[in-house]
């Protein structure tokens, strides 16, 4: 089930809220933790069994970390990596066996995906290690633990929620009218962007990805519609997600900051995707050394930091190249760029981002070898520079473009703060053109679902 489904929106997410706030106080949590078991179920029954598996294991190493801590810390240190362990055994277990089975030219064993598993894992492999390294208190709560592994809003797509932002919430929030409001106000414009734009924009994609004889225009237009759709998919999610955690009384860091408006790769990747970067930040390259052993040490932490990154992302040699790519132009910039650019107009040095920010996307995008060659071979005019097919395209989706390039900038949002007065009259408005598209509408995929 994802948010943008009009079972979602018309079924599960009003009963849901509506027990939930009929419920004195303290029975909250236990029915939030039943209706997330439920929202996960919907698309795969069976891993219920594989999550509750997980839930109960890292609980007990939480509890066992506790308890050792105080008396004897090498015992809580050893509960920490035998947790770690047992939990990335059953992420590379279900995500990458039928890869790790093909470089022996064995028959894969034909697992689907558990929703999510890339999420609640690095989840709870943070909580034992918080708790060692003295940041946050276990907890106790069995039903409590359960619903911040399980909790709906973030379980499917983040963004990576660790429990010493949220352990406190989960006893002591406060469910609010106006951080209600809020919560709907930020949904619908997560909504927006994933209903209107994303899926939009996400068709001219899936033509220029379908055409094996583009034109370097029609290519490049075809990776630039990509590049929305991701982030309009993926932001769109996370403001969803933050959107239903305010209207349960939960508070979730954000997890972009317009990424396109960066001026290097650096400050991109302290844009997008927050979560996940400061995840690999506190709990692989703080602990491989940082930047504390050396410069030559500090580049080898950025080179695997960001290989493993790439394949976190996917059971594909495709996102191993997207990571070794972003390692490359990260400890480029590292070495001497950043310091180049500096003397730079702002301006090129946006454009220098942008274009290897695309390109990357077409390494993320093409999971297949033969096809990626393809693609790659077009945007560099293979096919031709521009075609009358590129052209089409580039009249039939020009405001589409236009606004997406408009909506992922801060101008969006000092609009929104100047229409501050008719926010109620335009969220409705907003609900109510996104059911009206997704009634009509069959495209309405979700990119990272398969992650």
């Amino acid at each position: 089930m994802i948010f943008s489904s009009l079972t979602f929106l018309f079924v599960f997410l009003p009963c849901t809220l509506a027990v939930y706030y009929a419920l004195p106080r303290r029975w909250r949590n236990v029915w939030l933790f039943l209706a997330n078991l439920v929202f996960y179920a919907w698309g795969e029954p069976v891993y219920v069994l594989l999550m509750l598996a997980t839930v109960v294991i890292n609980y007990v190493a939480g509890r066992l970390v506790g308890k050792y801590l105080g008396a004897d810390r090498s015992k809580a240190r050893l509960v920490v990596i035998v947790n770690c362990i047992v939990n990335l055994a059953i992420l590379v277990f279900f995500k990458y066996s039928d890869l790790f089975l093909s470089l022996f030219k064995l028959p894969g064993l034909g697992l689907a995906l558990p929703i999510g598993i890339s999420f609640y894992t690095f989840q709870n492999i943070s909580y034992p290690i918080d708790l060692y390294r003295g940041e946050s208190a276990p907890q106790r709560s069995f039903v409590k633990f359960g619903t911040y592994v399980s909790l709906f809003p973030q379980l499917i797509a983040g963004p990576i929620v660790r429990y010493r932002d949220i352990g406190e919430q989960l006893s002591k929030r406060r469910e609010t009218t106006s951080r209600f409001v809020s919560g709907i106000r930020r949904f619908s414009v997560g909504l927006c962007k994933k209903v209107l734009l994303a899926n939009n924009i996400g068709q001219l994609w899936e033509l220029s990805l379908s055409n094996t004889a583009n034109s370097a225009a029609g290519a490049w237009l075809g990776i630039l519609a990509f590049s929305f759709q991701l982030y309009f998919d993926f932001s769109g999610y996370s403001d969803m997600a933050i959107g239903l955690g305010r209207m349960l009384g939960f508070e979730f860091l954000e997890n972009f900051n317009y990424p396109y408006i960066s001026k290097s790769i650096t400050e991109f990747w302290r844009r997008w995707h927050i979560s996940l970067g400061s995840w690999f930040r506190d709990y692989v390259y703080i602990p491989l050394g940082g930047n504390r052993k050396g410069f030559a040490r500090q580049l080898l932490n950025i080179a695997i930091v960001w290989s493993l990154t790439g394949f976190w992302h996917g059971a594909s040699w495709n996102f191993l190249l997207w990571g070794v790519y972003y390692a490359f132009w990260l400890v480029i910039e590292k070495a001497f760029l950043l310091k180049f650019f500096e003397k730079l107009p702002a301006f090129i040095r946006h454009v220098y981002t942008l274009v290897i920010v695309i390109f990357g996307w077409v390494l993320f995008a093409v999971e297949d070898f033969s096809a990626l060659l393809t693609y790659l071979a077009a945007l560099f005019g293979a096919n031709g520079g521009i075609d009358g097919g590129a052209l089409y395209y580039l009249r039939n989706y020009a405001a589409v473009l236009v606004i997406c390039a408009l909506a992922s900038t801060p101008l969006a949002k000092r609009l929104g703060a100047r229409l501050e007065k008719f926010a109620p009259v335009l969220t409705v408005l907003a609900l109510l053109l996104c059911t009206a598209y997704l009634v009509n509408s069959t495209y309405n995929p979700f990119l990272y679902l398969r992650f």
